[in-house]
């Protein structure tokens, strides 16, 4: 396996990281429009073990389609793992089938803007763009495995195994991510820094959230429809330290993504934001700070969305600054195997002191490249094989999660959790 990796932000960072221990390919290349971006990442995984020559850096636009194929071909990638935002999704998705490798993401295609009101009909929604092209993936044998992070990626992993091995009938898959993280300044304050991209957590905030209701599916939309932000809050308690923590509807691609391959009659992404960023996303809508279309400051064109982006803290940095842990997890609600009722909550919680210490990577980042990396080694192994554009769902669940929580060096060393409540 040739591994071509585009992105060298937080989350490539940590992938290569992560990578960089296990044995399962043959070469993996970091390329990024920031050459010295690349270089970074290739030095910091190169490091980690002696004679480590594997990684190298590269430039590329991820932009374009014909530069990401260009480099494909270039370095003879058999696959590409899109670890930039979302905008760059399609490009890198049609770049990689043009050059002639598999590809896996974790976000996808973006949706367009749905209306905001309660059990609106959907337009665009997340990954349309991408299993549009099903067909042309499937027919030359090439593999599209999307939404293959924690957030998608993870949940939808957990949604495989629920169905398979602990539901006979599945009221509600509900995606329930909190965390107890704080962010100090070099004084010991509070501050405010995200976690991850603030221009992607704008963009999933600030659309309407997405619902799949099985009743609906006779719908011309499929059983899909929007709420408004942040609907229907619900205080959820979640394990290992963490507590109670408010959740609220974000627009996500498990709502997508998990309909199309498990039996359910409900779908829902909730995610606990918390007070301050809720405050914080609603003034930069009502400021229109949130538009993506330039604007003509001084005579220079920018976009109010990638200047707010800008001026936050990469959350590469952050690491050393944070505390406390973060939890992904899916909320399966219905009938067990014995036919009694069933609420389980299956999540996986990732303490930044231990990534911080293990990948000198923060813990939102290292939860998010993890899974990518033991999907490849699925792959290249033979665990896991097909053809089209696949989610996690389409995949046997059972190997990915014996992996992830294997003791190293055999596995990842990285526990799942289950709680009956």
């Amino acid at each position: 396996m040739r591994v071509l990796m585009i992105g060298a932000g937080g989350v490539g960072d940590a992938a290569a990281r992560i990578a960089a221990d296990r044995d399962f390919f043959e070469a993996w290349v970091v390329a990024d429009h920031d050459v010295s971006r690349a270089e970074r990442t290739v030095a910091a995984a190169t490091g980690r073990r002696a004679g480590e020559a594997r990684f190298t850096a590269a430039r590329v636009d991820a932009s374009d389609a014909t530069a990401v194929a260009a480099l494909v071909r270039e370095v003879g990638a058999t696959h590409v793992l899109n670890a930039v935002d979302p905008r760059f999704v399609v490009p890198v998705f049609e770049g990689s089938r043009a050059g002639g490798a598999d590809y896996l993401d974790m976000a996808m295609s973006l949706s367009r803007r749905h209306p905001e009101q309660p059990y609106a009909k959907v337009g665009v929604k997340l990954g349309d763009e991408q299993f549009a092209q099903a067909g042309e993936w499937e027919a030359e044998g090439r593999l599209a495995l999307v939404g293959i992070g924690v957030e998608p990626g993870l949940s939808d992993v957990f949604a495989r195994y629920a169905a398979d091995h602990l539901f006979s009938e599945i009221d509600e898959l509900g995606t329930r991510d909190g965390a107890n993280l704080v962010i100090r300044d070099e004084d010991g304050n509070e501050v405010f820094a995200p976690g991850f991209s603030m221009w992607t957590i704008i963009e999933e905030c600030l659309n309407p959230p997405v619902v799949w209701e099985k009743e609906r599916s006779g719908d011309p939309d499929g059983g899909w429809f929007t709420l408004p932000p942040f609907s229907e809050p619900e205080v959820f308690e979640f394990p290992e330290g963490i507590g109670p923590v408010e959740c609220v509807h974000v627009e996500h691609e498990e709502v997508l993504l998990m309909p199309r391959w498990v039996d359910a009659k409900r779908v829902t992404f909730k995610y606990g934001l918390g007070e301050e960023m809720i405050t914080i996303l609603r003034t930069l809508h009502t400021l229109g700070l949130d538009r993506t279309e330039p604007v003509t400051v001084k005579g220079v064109e920018v976009s109010p969305r990638d200047v707010v982006a800008a001026v936050l803290p990469d959350p590469l940095t952050i690491g050393p600054r944070m505390e406390g842990r973060t939890c992904a997890g899916l909320w399966v609600t219905g009938t067990g195997k014995d036919g009694r009722p069933r609420r389980t909550y299956l999540y996986h919680v990732s303490d930044n002191a231990d990534t911080m210490r293990d990948y000198e990577a923060q813990c939102v980042v290292w939860q998010t490249a993890v899974n990518p990396v033991v999907a490849l080694e699925l792959l290249a192994t033979g665990t896991w094989s097909g053809a089209g554009v696949l989610g996690p769902e389409a995949f046997d669940a059972v190997p990915f999660l014996d992996l992830l929580a294997a003791p190293k060096p055999a596995g990842y060393g990285s526990p799942w959790g289950l709680e009956d409540r």
